[in-house]
């Protein structure tokens, strides 16, 4: 959550919650999740439009996101576990997992999902499996089922190749000095996109974290499905690359072919 949200009070009354419905991005209701659900019902439209709520009981024990929980209601609650120690009762199946879901890695991208109805089907495939992302340049026509989601992303994406041992600082370090090189500001950077091999590094994670970043671990023929302009090391794991690979994967354009950085190795893209 950015602390750049203005918080207001009210008290209940008559209406409330259809004044609040228009006025603001969130609502933190403290009430029980039985008058939450009442006041809400007339007002719900539909989960792309209808504001995330999320109620919180008088002892400031549970967060139980009502609505909206891909949409920043999840969020609201893991800020308030995080800052006050109440306890999350985060309810959607992606989240409650562990697993991905479209609408996150959509925000991740700074990116609009094209065909919402697809949701339903990626977020259902992310509970069982990996489902790859991918960029198709044009010009070229493209018919899609209903179970592929279209985003059309904006952003900065840093394609990352980390040696063995390599810290969360050191990749943090690098990808602020790649930023800094292509004359580009660090908090552009929306998804780090690495080879599936680093699925188990936890120091990638971390400097995602740091930046707010998502992580996109790609697979070997998406990688190996691209045309570096720089030779790599990575040829000795049957790999193209790692770095520029992931950012041609799923950028536009490359601005910043790969530079090395210790053991961390950074190309930048849009």
């Amino acid at each position: 959550m950015s602390s750049c949200y203005r918080a207001d009070i009210h008290t209940y009354r008559k209406g409330i919650m259809e004044e609040l419905f228009r006025e603001y991005d969130f609502i933190l209701a403290l009430m029980a999740v039985g008058i939450v659900v009442r006041l809400l019902c007339p007002l719900l439209r539909d989960k792309w439009t209808d504001k995330p709520v999320v109620s919180v009981d008088a002892s400031l024990r549970s967060a139980v996101p009502i609505i909206g929980g891909h949409h920043g209601a999840n969020d609201l609650a893991l800020y308030l576990h995080r800052q006050l120690g109440i306890y999350p009762a985060i309810t959607t199946a992606t989240d409650s997992s562990g697993r991905p879901n479209l609408e996150g890695i959509a925000s991740a991208f700074g990116a609009e999902i094209i065909n919402r109805e697809a949701s339903r089907h990626i977020n259902a495939s992310f509970l069982h499996q990996d489902v790859p992302v991918l960029r198709l340049k044009g010009p070229r026509i493209v018919i899609v089922d209903e179970d592929v989601a279209v985003l059309k992303s904006g952003g900065l994406i840093a394609g990352l190749g980390a040696r063995r041992g390599a810290t969360a600082d050191e990749i943090l370090s690098a990808i602020r000095s790649a930023t800094a090189e292509a004359g580009r500001e660090v908090s552009e950077v929306r998804v780090i996109a690495t080879s599936r091999i680093k699925t188990d590094d936890p120091e990638i994670s971390r400097a995602a974290a740091e930046l707010g970043a998502s992580v996109v671990y790609l697979p070997d023929d998406a990688l190996n499905a691209q045309r570096p302009v720089t030779p790599s090391r990575a040829s000795m794991l049957g790999l193209s690359g790692v770095a520029e690979p992931a950012v041609l994967a799923l950028a536009q354009r490359m601005i910043l072919p790969k530079r090395v950085y210790g053991r961390v190795t950074v190309a930048l893209g849009e």
